[in-house]
C-alpha cells in the first residue's frame, strides 16, 4: 500500500488530501477534507499573523497529520501559500507546526501554486481544445494559468483573495449594493492592472478552489457536499449574480444556515463571489466550468510522478 498525504495551508482554510496509487496507476482518494481555520484572520496590512490564529492553525495541521498517519500515509507534505508568503512572522507558524507535529512546512511561490492548480485540472477534467484559463480563487490570493494544447504559457498569482475583499469592502452586515459594487470595481481594476485580459479570446474558463466549489454547492442545494456533482458542472454569470444577491440579502448568522455553504465560509463568500464575477467579466465569458480539484491534487499527482 503506497499512501501519501498533502496538507495545503491557505489564508482561509487548511486542506488534507490522502491518496494511494491503484494497480492500474490511477490515484484513489482516501481522505479529502478541509478546516476553515482562518490563518490570515486579522492580519490586514500589518503583515503579522495573530498569535491566536497561529495556535489554532498549527493545531489544525497537527490534527490532520495525526489523521493522515492513522490512515497509513507514509509520506506527508505540507505547503503554505499566500498568507505564509507575505507574513513577516511566518517562521513562528512554521516553528509551531514543527513543534506540534514534527512536520516541516514548505512555503511555495505563487507561480508554483498556479502550476499545481493547472496540473490538478488536467488530472481531473483533462486538456481542453483551444485556449484554456484556470483560476483558483483563494482566501489570500487568486492564481491564473493560461494554456492550451501545447501546455502552460503564462501563470501568475495576484494578491487578491476573498478575505481581503471582504474585510476591506464588505464590512456591513449584510453589505449593501454600493459596497458590492465597490468590491467588484476594485476586483476589475486589479485584474486589468495585471493584464488578465491580455490573452483574449479564450475558449474555456475553469474555476477551482473553495470559493467556486462552495458557490456550486449552494447552487445545487447540497445538504451533503458531493464532489462528483461539482466536477465539470457549469456556473454562469446569472448564477453568480443570483448567488451574490442571495448572500448579501441576509445577515451573517442567516448566511451560515444556507444549504450547501460551510458556516465558517459565510464571512468571506461574498468577497469571493465578487472576484469570480469580476474574472468572468474581465475575460468576457458567460460561464465557467467548476472543478473540485485543487493545489493538493496537483501536488499529489507530482509526488506520485517522481
Amino acid at each position: 500500500m503506497d499512501r501519501r498525504a498533502v496538507i495545503d495551508i491557505g489564508t482561509n482554510s487548511i486542506k488534507l488530501y490522502v491518496a494511494e496509487r491503484a494497480p492500474d496507476g490511477s490515484l484513489g482518494s482516501i481522505i479529502d477534507r478541509n478546516n476553515i481555520a482562518r490563518l490570515g484572520e486579522g492580519m490586514d496590512d500589518s503583515g503579522i499573523l495573530k498569535a491566536e490564529a497561529i495556535e489554532r492553525n498549527a493545531r489544525a495541521v497537527a490534527g490532520f497529520v495525526d489523521l493522515a498517519r492513522a490512515n497509513g500515509a507514509g509520506e506527508i507534505v505540507a505547503v503554505g501559500t499566500m498568507a505564509l508568503r507575505t507574513a513577516k512572522n511566518a517562521a513562528d507558524f512554521v516553528s509551531a507546526v514543527q513543534s506540534l507535529s514534527g512536520i516541516g512546512v514548505q512555503v511555495i511561490p505563487g507561480e508554483e501554486e498556479a502550476e499545481l492548480a493547472y496540473l490538478a485540472v488536467l488530472s481531473g477534467i483533462g486538456a481542453s481544445v483551444g485556449r484554456l484559463v484556470v483560476c483558483d480563487v483563494g482566501g489570500g490570493s487568486t492564481e491564473f494559468i493560461f494554456g492550451g494544447e501545447a501546455g502552460i504559457d503564462r501563470r501568475f498569482s495576484l494578491n487578491l483573495g476573498a478575505v481581503k475583499v471582504s474585510d476591506e469592502y464588505l464590512s456591513s452586515d449584510p453589505p449593501g449594493s454600493e459596497q458590492v459594487k465597490a468590491a467588484t470595481s476594485f476586483v476589475l481594476d486589479a485584474l486589468t492592472a495585471n493584464r488578465v485580459d491580455a490573452e483574449l479570446p479564450i475558449d474555456r474558463l475553469i474555476g477551482i478552489g473553495g470559493t467556486v466549489t462552495s458557490m456550486g454547492s449552494v447552487k445545487l442545494k447540497m445538504e451533503r457536499y458531493d464532489p462528483d456533482l461539482i466536477q465539470g458542472a457549469a456556473l454562469t454569470r446569472d448564477d453568480v449574480d443570483g448567488l451574490i444577491t442571495l448572500f448579501r440579502s441576509i445577515q451573517l448568522d442567516d448566511r451560515r444556515k444556507i444549504v450547501g455553504l460551510q458556516p465558517k465560509r459565510a464571512e468571506v463568500i461574498i468577497g469571493g463571489a465578487c472576484i469570480v464575477r469580476g474574472i468572468m467579466e474581465c475575460l468576457g465569458v458567460a460561464e465557467l466550468t467548476m472543478s473540485d480539484r485543487g493545489l493538493r491534487h496537483g501536488l499529489m499527482f507530482r509526488l506520485f510522478q517522481r
